[in-house]
C-alpha cells in the first residue's frame, strides 16, 4: 500500500501554506470581544487570494476551469486553513461545486462551476435541518408545480448565507425521495434571519414559502445528497484537525519557554504526558480522516458504506478537538483566556466545529447500526 499523497496533491499543500501564511489568527475577529456577529461578511480579499491561486476550483474539472483534483485535496487545503482560522466559506462552497459537477445538468454545470472556480460565485449548503439534530432533506417539502418545483420549510444555521450567492438546499419530495434544489440568497417567499455561531459568525436561519425552483436548479439523482453530506461532514473534520495541529503547537512554544522553579514546564513529567496524549488524539483524527476522505475520493467497495468511515472520523473529530483546546487552555493557565492572545479564539472556533460534528455517542450508535446491518467478513 502507498500512504503517500499524490504530487498534485503536495502542492497543492505547498500552495495553501505560502498562501495562508499571511493570515494572522491574533487577528481574526474575537466572539469575546464583539457583541453579536464579530463581522459582516467573510474575508473576501483572502477569497480573492485563493481565487487567484486556483484553490477555489479543487474538485472543478479543467473543462470548467477548475483543478480537477479529489476531496482529498480540499481536506488538504482545509486543514491548512484552520491552522490560521481562515474566515472563507472554502468548505462549503467547494463541496456544493462538487455535487453540482457529479449529479447536475449540463446547463447548471455550465452556469455555476465557472464561476465558482474563479471566485465570482460563492455558494453554501443548507445541512442542519430545523434542529442540527434532525435530518436536513426532512425540514424542507418540494412538491411539483409545473415544469418546476415549490419548496416549504425552514434550514437553521445555514454557514455564510448572507453572503453567498446561492444556496444549496435539500428537500423531500411526497414520496420521501430526497433532492437538492439551488436557491439564491434573495428569491421570492424566501426569507433570512440571523443567527450566530458560538465562533461569533452569522448563520442564517432560512424560512422558505412556496419558494419556486426550476428544473434546472434542482438535483435528482439518487445519492447527491448522501455525497455531499459525507464530503461536508469529512471536511469539518479536516478543518478540527488543522485547528488543533495548530493549538497544540502554540501550546508547545508556549509551554518550551514558560519557566517555573528555574526549568521549562514542558520538561514536566504531568506536562509532557498531557501533550503526549493530545497528538495521539490528532494521529487518530488524521488517520481517519483520510481513510474516509480515500472512500469519498475512490468510491472504493468495502465492508461498511462510506457513511461508516466518516463515522469513525467523526467520533475522533468531535471529542479529539475538545480535548486539545481544553488541555491547551490548562497548560496555558490564566494566559490561555487572555484576549491579547489567540488561544480562546481557536477555543471558540473548536466548540463551533464539535457542535457542527455532533455529539461521538450519536455516531458511535449509527456506526453500531451499520455494524449490525453489515455483515464483515
Amino acid at each position: 500500500m502507498d500512504f503517500t499523497f499524490t504530487e498534485e496533491q503536495q502542492a497543492v499543500v505547498e500552495a495553501a501554506k505560502a498562501l495562508f501564511a499571511d493570515v494572522a489568527p491574533d487577528q481574526v475577529p474575537s466572539p469575546a470581544l464583539t457583541p453579536g456577529a464579530v463581522a459582516e461578511d467573510f474575508d473576501r480579499a483572502l477569497w480573492s487570494r485563493l481565487a487567484d491561486a486556483d484553490l477555489l476550483g479543487l474538485l472543478i474539472g479543467a473543462e470548467h476551469g477548475g483543478v480537477g483534483l479529489d476531496p482529498i485535496a480540499l481536506c488538504l487545503v482545509l486543514r491548512e486553513s484552520a491552522k490560521v482560522l481562515a474566515r472563507v466559506p472554502l468548505l462549503e462552497s467547494s463541496a456544493a461545486a462538487w455535487v453540482v459537477q457529479a449529479h447536475g445538468g449540463a446547463e447548471l454545470r455550465e452556469r455555476v462551476l465557472p464561476r465558482a472556480a474563479r471566485g465570482e460565485l460563492v455558494l453554501t449548503v443548507a445541512a442542519n435541518g430545523r434542529t442540527g439534530h434532525d435530518p436536513a432533506e426532512l425540514a424542507v417539502t418540494a412538491r411539483r408545480d409545473g415544469d418546476g418545483w415549490l419548496l416549504d420549510g425552514l434550514q437553521t444555521a445555514v454557514p455564510w448565507a448572507h453572503n453567498a450567492d446561492l444556496v444549496v438546499l435539500p428537500a423531500h419530495t411526497p414520496e420521501g425521495r430526497p433532492l437538492l434544489a439551488l436557491v439564491p440568497r434573495v428569491h421570492e417567499g424566501l426569507t433570512l434571519a440571523e443567527q450566530y455561531s458560538t465562533s461569533g459568525e452569522r448563520l442564517g436561519e432560512l424560512h422558505l414559502e412556496a419558494v419556486r425552483v426550476a428544473d434546472a436548479d434542482v438535483i435528482e439523482a439518487d445519492g447527491a445528497w448522501d455525497r455531499l453530506r459525507d464530503l461536508l461532514a469529512t471536511g469539518t473534520c479536516a478543518l478540527a484537525l488543522g485547528l488543533g495541529e495548530g493549538v497544540l503547537r502554540m501550546t508547545g512554544e508556549y509551554t518550551s519557554k514558560r519557566e517555573q522553579f528555574g526549568h521549562p514546564v514542558a520538561t514536566f513529567q504531568a506536562v509532557a504526558v498531557q501533550a503526549a496524549d493530545r497528538y495521539i488524539d490528532l494521529r487518530a483524527m488524521e488517520v481517519t480522516l483520510w481513510q474516509a476522505a480515500w472512500r469519498i475520493s475512490t468510491t472504493a467497495e468495502s465492508a461498511l458504506p462510506v457513511a461508516g468511515d466518516v463515522a469513525v472520523a467523526k467520533i475522533w473529530a468531535s471529542d479529539g478537538v475538545r480535548r486539545v483546546v481544553q488541555t491547551a487552555q490548562h497548560l496555558h493557565g490564566g494566559f490561555g483566556a487572555d484576549t491579547d492572545y489567540p488561544l480562546h479564539r481557536y477555543h471558540a472556533w473548536a466548540k463551533q466545529l464539535e457542535l457542527s460534528l455532533g455529539p461521538s455517542a450519536a455516531h458511535e450508535e449509527a456506526l453500531g447500526d451499520l455494524l449490525a446491518a453489515h455483515a464483515l467478513s
